[in-house]
């Protein structure tokens, strides 16, 4: 009788909850019919390649069907695991998606913070432009930007030679060792000015009042950074870092692509390009599929760690 009693009360909730959902529903059809085309979009284009991955566990010919291959199981991530190059380049991902994250939040952060203590409009919108015009130029021709600059004769090994800083050029994409470093500082060049928009945004949710009752109070500009406007990005702050370490093995593939080279290989390739190279070059489609696979496992790995470290910290997530 009890357990009767259960399954109904169960099953009348169940009810409740559903009819629930399809009153709210009804009343936001107009936002669900917005959401149709990027639902659509994220069908289409996300979840049904997703049937590809089969091939990570064949020994994939173009000439057959996709259904119609050698199954192999686990050998391609076992060759893939056992390969020194793919070890080369998850280093390379993880050192340059690391000093992305780094370089990306902090400059950023403190772009929006520099910005929003400007009390000059024209002048803080024209900052803002310019900071931004960069993210609209394309990699191809902002790789082109910076291998003029680096050039022997570029303008940077002029201005060292200049200030007697250096004795002669140097070839800076030509020494490996400061890849990272120079991809660094163009991405943080390219995007910075891009990214403190929704920091911006975040920031003009603060109450101004908070601001006059610290000047009341005496509190200087840093003051009030720290203790009012920082707090109020927080928020904002937390998800965006638990959205990009969901990205921590996607360092990118345009700047690596067109910036590296044969003498800087060692540390510009990363895994997108070992996907690349193994998939279109070589045609060893398994084997690049697998090292797709273990990247996207990996990088949801991190996000759900993330948001659930988030969650016990009782910061802003994700769900």
């Amino acid at each position: 009788m009890e357990k009767q009693t259960v399954q109904i009360t169960q099953s009348t909730s169940g009810d409740s909850r559903l009819r629930a959902l399809i009153k709210t529903l009804s009343k936001q059809k107009m936002l669900m019919l917005m959401s149709l085309p990027f639902l659509l979009w994220v069908i289409i284009f996300k979840y049904i390649p997703l049937w590809g991955w089969t091939i990570a566990f064949q020994k994939f010919r173009l000439a057959r069907d996709l259904f119609d291959q050698t199954w192999i199981g686990l050998e391609n991530f076992r060759f893939l695991f056992s390969e020194p190059q793919f070890y080369l380049v998850l280093r390379n991902t993880l050192v340059m998606s690391g000093i992305n994250l780094v370089l990306g939040f902090g400059t950023a952060i403190v772009l929006a913070l520099l910005l929003n203590e400007l009390r000059r409009m024209y002048f803080k919108r024209t900052v803002q432009t310019i900071s931004y015009l960069p993210h609209f130029i394309s990699w191809v021709v902002a790789a082109n930007i910076v291998q003029t600059a680096l050039a022997p004769e570029g303008i940077v090994n002029v201005m060292l030679m200049r200030m007697s800083l250096i004795e002669q050029p140097i070839l800076w994409l030509g020494i490996g060792e400061y890849f990272w470093g120079i991809l660094g500082v163009t991405e943080v060049w390219k995007n910075v000015g891009w990214n403190t928009i929704i920091y911006l945004a975040a920031i003009t949710s603060i109450d101004p009042a908070q601001y006059e009752a610290a000047e009341m109070d005496g509190a200087s500009r840093l003051q009030r950074m720290w203790h009012i406007t920082l707090p109020g990005m927080k928020p904002v702050i937390v998800l965006l870092l638990i959205m990009n370490l969901g990205h921590i093995l996607e360092s990118g593939f345009e700047a690596q692509y067109l910036l590296g080279n044969g003498m800087n290989v060692e540390y510009s390739e990363n895994l997108d390009i070992f996907v690349l190279k193994y998939g279109m070059q070589m045609n060893n489609f398994g084997l690049a599929t697998a090292a797709g696979m273990f990247k996207t496992v990996v990088s949801f790995m991190f996000l759900i760690a993330a948001n659930n470290l988030a969650k016990r910290m009782g910061e802003s997530r994700l769900y």
